[in-house]
């Protein structure tokens, strides 16, 4: 089965084309104009193997939210394209990924009900510039938002800013890999209600 989809979206603030297979291996192409960002969605394909390509152009002198928030909505809305009526996927997924002095837990609940729990020690050194973990927060808000996605991020320590938000999107590729995967015991949705 495909679950493929293709989004784009143009505004006077941004210009952003995804390309993305959910049933993939990894392989990815990204061009945000931001490098870090560029990393960190590196991070969520491969650890999440999708196959995904993302080019974005947007006001990045101005700052770099509107571009990083509109990714989280475009590739939140592919997301929620390729995966169609979401029958026999698990739903949930659930991942802890330490990255050097950094523990990161998310978990995932393919629901098509959008909510974000983002729980980050306020102790952490920033580091970064323009993109901390405060703009992260709003990547991961609009793509839960679009996606249909309850998504909870926990940090639990973490010292460096850079890891800590590595650490959240290697977790939060790896959750979703479970959440998007088959189970041969769920012929419909996973649900009792008998929908999302």
């Amino acid at each position: 089965m495909e679950r493929i989809a293709e989004v784009k979206r143009k505004t006077k603030e941004t210009e952003i084309n995804i390309k993305l297979n959910i049933s993939g291996t990894g392989s990815h192409e990204i061009s945000s104009g931001i490098p870090f960002f560029d990393h960190m969605l590196t991070l969520l394909a491969v650890h999440g193997f999708f196959d995904v390509s993302i080019f974005a152009k947007g006001d990045i002198e101005v700052d770099f939210h509107h571009t990083v928030e509109d990714v989280g909505l475009v590739l939140g809305d592919a997301f929620n394209k390729a995966l169609g009526d979401r029958k026999g996927i698990k739903r949930y997924g659930h991942s802890v990924v330490p990255m050097d002095d950094a523990l990161t837990s998310v978990t995932v609940d393919l629901s098509n009900r959008p909510f974000l729990v983002y729980n980050v020690s306020g102790s952490i050194c920033s580091s970064l510039g323009s993109f901390d973990i405060h703009i992260a927060k709003e990547f991961f808000r609009a793509f839960a938002t679009k996606s249909g996605m309850n998504l909870h991020i926990n940090v639990l320590y973490g010292e460096s800013e850079h890891h800590v938000i590595e650490s959240i999107f290697k977790a939060a590729g790896k959750a979703l890999d479970q959440a998007t995967s088959f189970d041969e015991r769920i012929s419909d949705v996973c649900s009792t209600k008998g929908s999302l």
